[in-house]
């Protein structure tokens, strides 16, 4: 089956949107999905492009939170595709592991620094190191994804 052009089917022929599983998203039909998919994923980026605004008036706490939030609502878009348990399973598979373990650990930290610290530039810092590590986690979904990444990163490094 295709959506928007792309196969549904993932690394070893299963399909992400399996609608035998009962857990997939509920009761949701796959329409359905597909519009929670897409709608919370809209949300969340939308999240967290108006957190820049936070930036520029110089909330950075602010900001960090927000950024944050829009983080969690996209990252959590896909629990619509292939269910809660998938997601999670998907998340801590060996290949997405530590991108995850990063990613969850500057989401706990971030909010810690924002909320009692309020230190603009470490909330700065731990931002740019959760979208970096969200990042990498999504690249690990794309077919060489991350080895291109790799040779991009390299060739902008070497002298």
């Amino acid at each position: 089956m295709a959506i928007w052009g792309m196969s549904t089917v993932t690394n070893g022929g299963e399909d992400v949107m399996d609608d035998t599983n009962p857990l997939s998203c509920f009761t949701l039909t796959r329409t359905q999905r597909l519009y929670g998919f897409g709608i919370c994923f809209v949300v969340g980026f939308l999240i967290t492009i108006l957190s820049t605004l936070s930036l520029v008036t110089g909330q950075v706490a602010l900001f960090a939170v927000f950024f944050t939030l829009g983080n969690i609502v996209s990252l959590l878009s896909t629990t619509f595709l292939i269910g809660p348990g998938k997601q999670l399973k998907t998340m801590f598979a060996p290949v997405r592991m530590v991108a995850s373990i990063i990613f969850i650990t500057m989401i706990v930290v971030t909010f810690i620094v924002a909320f009692t610290l309020q230190s603009s530039v470490l909330c700065l810092i731990f931002c740019i190191i959760q979208f970096l590590a969200l990042f990498w986690y999504s690249a690990s979904y794309i077919p060489y994804g991350r080895a291109a990444i790799k040779k991009v990163v390299g060739g902008c490094i070497e002298v």
